[in-house]
C-alpha cells in the first residue's frame, strides 16, 4: 500500500515536498516513480528512482527543479519540487514497480496547486 501526502496550494516560484509511505517489507526492492495528472489530461511520468543504484530519471519538464529521493529505512520516497510553475498543477501519484519499468502498485493522488 502506498500513501502519498504533502500536496497543497503554493505560489509560483515556491516549493513543496511530497512524501509517499509504503507498507510492506520489500520496499527497497522496488523502483519508485512519481506521476502527475492535470485536469483533463493524461497521467504522465515525472520521474523515477531505481531500487539498487538509486539512479534517478526525470521528465524534461521538471529537470533541474524536482528531485526524487528515497529512504529505505523509512519505506518512503520523496519528491522535492522547487521553482514551481502554474503548469505543475496536478494530482501527483507515487507508484512502485520493477526496475524494468513496470509499475505494479499505485497510491492515491495528492493535489498540488500552483497559483500565478
Amino acid at each position: 500500500q502506498l500513501q502519498a501526502s504533502g500536496g497543497g496550494l503554493v505560489q509560483a516560484g515556491g516549493s513543496l515536498r511530497l512524501s509517499c509511505a509504503a507498507s510492506g517489507r520489500s520496499f527497497s526492492t522496488y523502483r519508485m516513480g512519481w506521476f502527475r495528472q492535470a485536469p483533463g489530461k493524461e497521467r504522465t511520468l515525472v520521474g523515477t528512482i531505481s531500487s539498487l543504484t538509486i539512479t534517478t530519471n526525470y521528465a524534461d519538464s521538471v529537470k533541474g527543479r524536482f528531485t526524487i529521493s528515497r529512504d529505505n529505512a523509512k519505506n518512503t520516497v520523496y519528491l522535492q519540487m522547487n521553482s514551481l510553475k502554474p503548469e505543475d498543477t496536478a494530482s501527483y501519484y507515487c507508484a512502485a514497480g520493477t526496475d524494468s519499468g513496470v509499475f505494479l502498485y499505485w497510491g492515491q493522488g495528492t493535489l498540488v496547486t500552483v497559483s500565478s
